[in-house]
């Protein structure tokens, strides 16, 4: 989910609404029929849908076609670098699959009664190249910062969504999600893999170390405590029939984030010369937190 999916199925977390991560109840399922067959999502009654239901999936659609748009960048400069051929072929398929991910998200936000275009922003649909600094030195940066880190924790945040969800659209769409998002984490670590194998190598792990405060700074401003919405005391609460349309509170989101650096970030990169520790303690006195913080918990 890269960054920008930190603003849908993230974005998610900032209405209160959207980000946050943790097991949710599971909606209770109608009486089975006489025939004795379990009761299937599309046999299920849909829960009725909120505002709150319709600006997640709203956003979603978004943050999908966002993380096309940055893939497809990436890939390009991947093919600039010279690339291993499986990189670059993973990474085609990766902005096929985001495209299908929009389409179902706007297929779920239409049957929660959606009438509104998504709204995108051009200026975000490319990446930026810092011009005095090698193509490579973007390349990882985007790399790390988009998949290693975005889509690692995009992986246990839909699982959890999922998990809550039986509405039978947004159900169908979150199993796509999460089966690609895997591999889009996979990505990001054999991108990394090979990064490390180039002339570029050596120093990886210096440079990786020394942006991690930042990039976890944004990741904790996005789904974890340092989210407005995080602040407030509805942050752990949501409807069920929110839940069933694939939703869940900030307070979920900031769990699942936390966990996420111990089953995941540290010892991905520890495997790869790289210590995550001291940057996941600096994560909130980076610059960009502390004017976060400034502004205070979000109105409601």
């Amino acid at each position: 989910m890269t960054q920008r999916k930190a603003r849908g199925a993230k974005a998610r977390a900032k209405s209160a609404p959207k980000a946050a991560s943790k097991p949710a109840p599971k909606a209770s399922r109608p009486a089975p029929k006489p025939a004795g067959k379990k009761p299937s999502l599309t046999s299920s009654r849909r829960a009725p849908s909120s505002q709150r239901v319709r600006d997640e999936w709203r956003a979603r659609i978004a943050a999908e076609y966002g993380s096309a748009a940055i893939t497809q960048h990436l890939v390009l400069w991947l093919i600039q670098i010279g690339a291993s051929p499986d990189v670059i072929d993973a990474g085609l398929r990766i902005v096929e699959d985001e495209l299908v991910h929009s389409r179902m998200s706007h297929e779920v936000y239409v049957d929660a009664g959606g009438t509104e275009p998504p709204h995108i922003d051009r200026d975000t649909l490319q990446l930026h190249r810092r011009a005095q600094l090698p193509v490579e030195l973007d390349v990882l940066r985007t790399v790390v910062r988009v998949f290693c880190l975005g889509e690692t924790v995009a992986v246990p945040l839909f699982s959890h969504l999922r998990a809550g969800c039986t509405v039978p659209s947004a159900r169908a769409a979150l199993d796509r999600v999460l089966r690609d998002e895997v591999r889009h984490r996979d990505f990001g670590w054999m991108a990394l893999d090979w990064l490390l194998t180039t002339p570029l190598g050596p120093q990886i792990p210096t440079i990786v170390e020394a942006e991690l405060p930042r990039m976890f700074g944004d990741l904790e401003h996005s789904y974890g405590t340092g989210n407005p919405a995080h602040g407030d005391e509805r942050s752990g609460l949501m409807a069920d029939t929110d839940r069933a349309w694939g939703l869940a509170p900030p307070a979920e989101y900031a769990e699942i984030l936390h966990r996420t650096f111990t089953r995941d970030y540290q010892p991905r990169f520890a495997a790869r010369g790289i210590d995550a520790t001291p940057a996941w303690g600096a994560r909130l006195t980076t610059p960009e937190a502390a004017a976060a913080a400034a502004t205070g918990p979000a109105a409601t």
